[in-house]
């Protein structure tokens, strides 16, 4: 019988045993840390070869050139088109949901004049080649294609290269049908570290992106790690996590169920339910234990309620919000009636999922909103993926003569106060004698 970590926030040991169960250390492996050191100096110093080496060797797929492993369009507009209707409607109908959404996303440049004529402003403008890392083999996430690609699309990324893993040449029809319906501009069957260092630092086959944007195992999160500063990255993500707050009134199994949503992503993902009925959460466990043995991924959901789940009593939802806040989670659910009265008191979360009817997989999948988002506590300081992770801003400077008498006098002085005499004599050049 499954146990789940039960905590009372009336307990003098609360805050000292919540914070023990939400700490996750990921752990930096060192033999994954050396090997993915190994796999990214080699490709940075052979391209093509070192890659097809790799390729070879962990996905046992033979070629005699890169170029073998790209994919035709043509190729993914197939996977397309021989999807189950059904399948290939759920998979669009999601696409112009997401492309709706961002396209609001969308900052326009601005400048404004001052009124001795100078100018100041910003450019907006998309990168011009983006990375997109595709789980392969056992993961298959054409979700994932369509939340990182049409964000890029939307912002106007020029060209955007798909890597994707296909162990023994096993190809997803799902995700290859994503990357057309999303707009991948070229796709090649690599993975791991050996494609991230390929997108990092370019091949004579494959260019070199600006960002690298994706999920992958540990070994893709190490490259990405080592890689940035020489292309841009989304993050770094640790485990999936969701937080819900329940008034007490809502069916337990749906609670159950959105629990589970999360837990059945990995053994690390984390699930944790706050409510002030007691009894109510009791009525969670009771569902908790009647739908887990019909679960396909029954094991993995229970290790990750087993070791990560936490179901907290808090005395009132005011406290339920105050503890959400400090944990800061990836999703929150706000499961409760009048949920919308208790939005603006939400400061820290990835994604907020407002009344009974709204179930985080539902954000996965279709509604709109990007399902990259920030974890470990990271929503504290960071925001969902979107159109302006594939921006960048240039600040817009034109200085008229009379600006120039002003700002001259004002930089000079300043400079001389740093010990920087070029920098103010570069200013004082241009003022006018009087």
């Amino acid at each position: 019988m499954i146990t789940i970590q039960t905590l009372d926030t009336r307990s003098v040991d609360f805050q000292t045993r919540l914070d023990h169960l939400l700490a996750f250390e990921s752990g930096q492996d060192a033999s994954i840390e050396s090997a993915v050191e190994e796999i990214l100096r080699q490709v940075r110093r052979d391209g093509d070869n070192a890659v097809l080496d790799y390729t070879r060797r962990f996905d046992r797929l033979d070629a005699a050139a890169v170029s073998e492993l790209e994919l035709p369009p043509a190729r993914l507009q197939t996977a397309l088109e021989k999807l189950p209707p059904e399948q290939r409607m759920a998979l669009e109908a999601a696409a112009q949901r997401i492309r709706d959404y961002h396209q609001r996303q969308i900052v326009p440049s601005w400048s404004y004049e001052e009124a001795d004529g100078t100018l100041l402003g910003q450019q907006v403008t998309a990168l011009d080649r983006v990375g997109l890392y595709v789980p392969g083999g056992k993961a298959a996430y054409p979700s994932s294609v369509l939340m990182n690609a049409i964000p890029a699309h939307v912002a106007g990324v020029r060209e955007l290269i798909m890597v994707v893993p296909t162990p023994d040449g096993i190809q997803n029809e799902l995700v290859l049908a994503a990357a057309a319906v999303a707009g991948v501009t070229r796709v090649f069957t690599i993975g791991g570290a050996q494609a991230v260092a390929a997108l990092a630092y370019g091949t004579a086959t494959i260019p070199q992106v600006d960002k690298i944007v994706g999920p992958g195992n540990a070994y893709v999160a190490a490259a990405k790690r080592r890689v940035y500063g020489t292309v841009g990255i989304d993050m770094v993500a640790g485990p999936s996590e969701i937080l819900i707050i329940c008034d007490g009134k809502t069916d337990p199994d749906w609670i159950a169920m959105d629990l589970f949503s999360q837990a059945e992503h990995d053994e690390l993902a984390q699930s944790i339910l706050l409510c002030p009925d007691a009894a109510y959460i009791e009525q969670v466990v009771a569902s908790i234990r009647k739908l887990l043995p019909d679960m396909p991924r029954r094991t993995v959901i229970e290790t990750s309620l087993r070791d990560r789940g936490i179901l907290i009593a808090v005395r009132d939802l005011d406290e339920a919000v105050r503890i959400a806040n400090h944990i800061a989670p990836e999703h929150l659910e706000l499961s409760m009636e009048n949920a919308d009265s208790w939005v603006a008191k939400i400061r820290h979360a990835g994604a907020i999922f407002i009344g009974r009817n709204t179930c985080e997989a539902l954000g996965d999948y279709c509604a709109g909103p990007n399902h990259v988002l920030p974890t470990s506590r990271t929503a504290r300081f960071s925001s969902p993926l979107g159109v302006y992770d594939f921006q960048k801003r240039s600040s817009l400077i034109r200085v008229s003569p009379a600006g120039a008498q002003t700002l001259g006098r004002i930089a000079s002085t300043l400079a001389y106060g740093e010990g920087l005499a070029a920098h103010a004599r570069s200013a004082e050049y241009r003022l006018i004698e009087s």
